[in-house]
């Protein structure tokens, strides 16, 4: 079964966000779902570029009103970025 889990990183400066992405993803099983919000702008290139080496596939991410939201799935990467690696 997979879960859907959110993570509020607002307000938290670089290099937070990633920790706190990487903290919560430790404790998730691989497919499941984190939805991420944070007001740091280097988040978006952060949180990509660490979903890309540690085998997350980042599903959405999108800007409103100075916040970043962020959709990614645990554990799983498509063919695409399995041949960027």
């Amino acid at each position: 079964m997979i879960t859907h889990s959110q993570l509020d990183a607002r307000r938290l400066l670089c290099p937070l966000p990633v920790i706190r992405v990487q903290e919560r993803v430790k404790q998730l099983k691989k497919g499941d779902i984190l939805e991420i919000v944070c007001t740091d702008k280097g988040s978006l290139s952060d949180i990509s570029a660490w979903c890309r080496i540690h085998g997350h596939n980042l599903l959405s991410s999108h800007i409103l009103q100075r916040e970043i939201f962020m959709t990614v799935q645990v554990g799983v990467l498509t063919l695409s970025q399995k041949n960027e690696i």
